[in-house]
């Protein structure tokens, strides 16, 4: 990564956001932070709860406040559709960054120096860890392509797609802003026979595909049967702007007695945005997305 980043002029750092000194060192002269560092492998976080807190929370945290310390302009902190109705430590510990990056622009106000603000994407496809790239090496190897419940569905995002959803963030983002991009869907059933369709038309994997099976092997510690990118009380005071929704944060103060007096009624027909009820991609609406994609291109010689 070093030799890379030396072609494109960035300098590289070796540090840790759970050290505050190490995050102090690189943040003096910066002008916008992008906070992307997370422990983020659901099953790994359950086993290692503490961990994803020590990464996700108090990382996060660090990260915030030496960026105020030495004024940033702008911190983006980036979560996942996991921290809406959390049900996993991954999610519940994004969700908890989620609200200390929420806080902490809404305490520091409109005219502050730094302005904070989120987004929450969904699955970004072929990433490291992902579902995708084990389908392709199963494919390649001639096991059968594992799926955990066919009818489990989440949103489906290209890399490009992810990073537009940060820029926008970076654009328009007030402080404790939430960003959260609109994104197709579909189940993991219907990605795998995507993947094995298309690499029977004609691909260097044909062969291989010609003989592929699905196999489906039961939910992993911690996993949804479909994924939140709204929840129904966000829904209430989100700002629809077209491919986007915006999320700011609730202005109330802990004056408990106003609170109940004045609380904020949720109409009873207002739903959440997820998975389920999204744009539900079929197997030739998966194959196109997928063509998106440099890693399906390369290994499928198209």
């Amino acid at each position: 990564m070093r030799h890379e980043l030396q072609k494109a002029n960035v300098k590289f750092y070796i540090g840790d956001v759970r050290d505050r000194a190490s995050v102090d060192g690189v943040m003096r002269g910066v002008d916008y932070v992008f906070a992307a560092a997370a422990l983020k492998q659901v099953p790994s976080c359950e086993f290692f709860p503490m961990q994803a807190v020590l990464t996700n929370v108090i990382g996060t945290n660090n990260v915030i406040e030496s960026a105020v310390a030495n004024g940033v302009a702008k911190v983006v902190v980036l979560s996942t559709d996991k921290a809406a109705y959390p049900i996993n430590a991954m999610g519940m510990s994004k969700a908890l960054m989620e609200k200390v990056a929420v806080a902490k622009g809404r305490a520091l106000g409109a005219d502050a120096k730094t302005t904070i603000c989120c987004t929450r994407y969904g699955n970004v496809m072929a990433s490291r860890g992902s579902v995708i790239p084990l389908f392709i090496d199963q494919l390649k190897s001639g096991k059968p392509l594992t799926v955990t419940d066919p009818r489990m569905t989440r949103f489906m995002m290209t890399l490009e797609d992810a990073v537009d959803l940060v820029l926008f963030a970076w654009a328009h983002g007030r402080n404790g802003d939430l960003f959260v991009q609109k994104a197709p869907a579909a189940t993991i059933g219907t990605l795998a026979e995507a993947v094995i369709a298309l690499a029977r038309e004609g691909t260097k994997l044909r062969e291989q595909a010609q003989k592929a099976e699905i196999k489906v092997i039961g939910t992993r510690h911690g996993e949804k049967l479909y994924e939140t990118l709204v929840g129904r009380e966000d829904m209430v005071k989100a700002i629809d702007m077209g491919d986007y929704f915006r999320i700011p944060a609730d202005a109330r103060d802990l004056n408990y007695d106003k609170y109940f007096v004045e609380g904020e009624e949720i109409p009873q027909s207002l739903e959440t945005y997820h998975s389920e009820n999204t744009e539900r991609l079929d197997v030739e609406g998966m194959k196109k997305l997928l063509l998106k994609l440099p890693l399906v291109r390369s290994e499928f010689g198209l």
